[in-house]
């Protein structure tokens, strides 16, 4: 008979919400605070620089290429140095874009549906990025949040599922795992022993080098369903 399922996990970045516009808009919100607080790095430093820079960060300190909070610090710190501002300014500088970061619009059913999840069982964050289910307003759903940072490794390294599996005192068969990245989330959980759902809002390909799900979805809805199809403790 097949275990029933007692938790259920869930990456964050477009899987609850769309975050491509949340980072625009995060950078946007950068932007602006360094033309009033900093302006010799709004004006030697532009947004592809920006970029480049948290690339050259990644390469240079491999061993915290996982963490987001801190790539993105780090080049902050650097190009402060650069441009003669105090170190400080540039923790300023990345609280503005944290908090903007995670000013999100959950995808329309995402509440209702997060709501009913955490009614039949236990839910559990899991996120490569840096934002917070507390922040976004929706924490109270969850048992608990893991993410890469804290982990020190990024899905879909198998620390990160095993310390959502320690959170949860479960056997990997009890967990459903739901999440959008191929690798990250459904290779991730499925090396760990984890149930996985392709969280596919977009009606994507399905990368053909990897085997599928267990199950495939266009929304958190449809993990309701499929919960109390597969059946719940």
């Amino acid at each position: 008979m097949k275990t029933l399922v007692r938790a259920v996990s869930l990456d964050l970045d477009n899987t609850l919400w769309d975050t491509p516009p949340v980072l625009v808009q995060a950078e946007a919100t950068l932007r602006a605070w360094l033309s009033d607080h900093a302006p010799r790095v709004a004006a030697q430093w532009d947004d592809q620089a920006l970029a480049q820079l948290r690339q050259t960060v990644v390469r240079e300190v491999p061993s915290q290429s996982h963490d987001m909070t801190f790539i993105r610090l780090e080049s902050l710190r650097r190009v402060m140095a650069k441009t003669g501002y105090p170190e400080a300014i540039a923790q300023k500088a990345f609280d503005v874009f944290l908090q903007a970061r995670n000013q999100v619009t959950l995808y329309p059913e995402v509440d209702q549906a997060l709501a009913a999840l955490a009614a039949r069982v236990p839910l559990y964050a899991v996120t490569n990025g840096n934002a917070c289910v507390r922040r976004v307003g929706v924490g109270h759903y969850f048992a608990a949040s893991i993410d890469a940072a804290s982990v020190g490794a990024a899905k879909p390294d198998g620390r990160v599922y095993a310390q959502l599996l320690a959170c949860a005192q479960l056997p990997a068969a009890a967990v459903l795992h739901v999440g959008d990245d191929a690798w990250a989330d459904v290779h991730g959980a499925r090396a760990a022993g984890i149930r996985s759902v392709w969280m596919n809002r977009g009606g994507g390909l399905w990368p053909t080098e990897l085997a599928p799900a267990d199950h495939e979805v266009a929304t958190l809805t449809a993990v309701v369903e499929l919960i109390d199809r597969l059946g719940s403790e």
